[in-house]
């Protein structure tokens, strides 16, 4: 994934200007760049043997369900359109084998314990910020991520997306909770009590 994520930032600078803050203010880079980070985490805390710290399996749980948004979201509504990655690899990667890995490392890990439906209030901050940082952008100087976030469309279109939006990862929010609370065959009882 970091890989991907260099090689696109090197390929965009080799062909324009580039600007840091568009390209990392896509929600495919920051959401690939968090789960990143986070599964890095807990592979090092796993390794060594050492707890989890508390907030570690619901911010796992919120990123997991960033990049199922990233991998749906860009499946059925960008794929093909103008603007998005150009290394055929390097999408790939971003927006559909990494957000199938982030689910499934949620789905088969034994390190998760059952996490309250509260959580899905978590899965929804980060999005809705962002959404509000691309809506002020859009409005102050005209860059938007998306095509379905610009303000050009019309407001209404927009506020819809948005609703949208906070109800996709409302619903797969509450999906990766709902998995947290299966308990898997292979789960020693530890971890499942954690």
């Amino acid at each position: 994934m970091g890989t991907a994520v260099v090689a696109t930032f090197l390929d965009t600078a080799s062909r324009t200007t580039i600007n840091p803050f568009n390209f990392f203010g896509f929600f495919t880079m920051q959401s690939n760049i968090m789960t990143a980070l986070v599964l890095l985490i807990a592979a090092v805390l796993e390794l060594g043997r050492r707890p989890a710290p508390v907030w570690l399996v619901p911010v796992r749980a919120a990123v997991t369900t960033f990049m199922v948004v990233v991998g749906v979201v860009y499946n059925l509504l960008l794929a093909g359109l103008a603007g998005g990655v150009d290394l055929a690899w390097a999408n790939w990667v971003l927006h559909v084998a990494f957000p199938i890995y982030a689910f499934l490392d949620w789905l088969l890990a034994t390190d998760r314990h059952p996490l309250p439906f509260t959580t899905i209030g978590l899965t929804l901050v980060y999005p809705l910020t962002w959404c509000a940082v691309v809506l002020v952008r859009g409005a102050t100087d005209g860059w938007v991520p998306y095509p379905f976030l610009d303000p050009a469309t019309g407001y209404g279109s927009v506020a819809l997306y948005v609703v949208v939006i906070a109800v996709a990862f409302a619903a797969f929010g509450a999906l990766v909770i709902g998995i947290s609370r299966i308990r898997l065959p292979w789960a020693n009882r530890s971890n499942s009590t954690r």
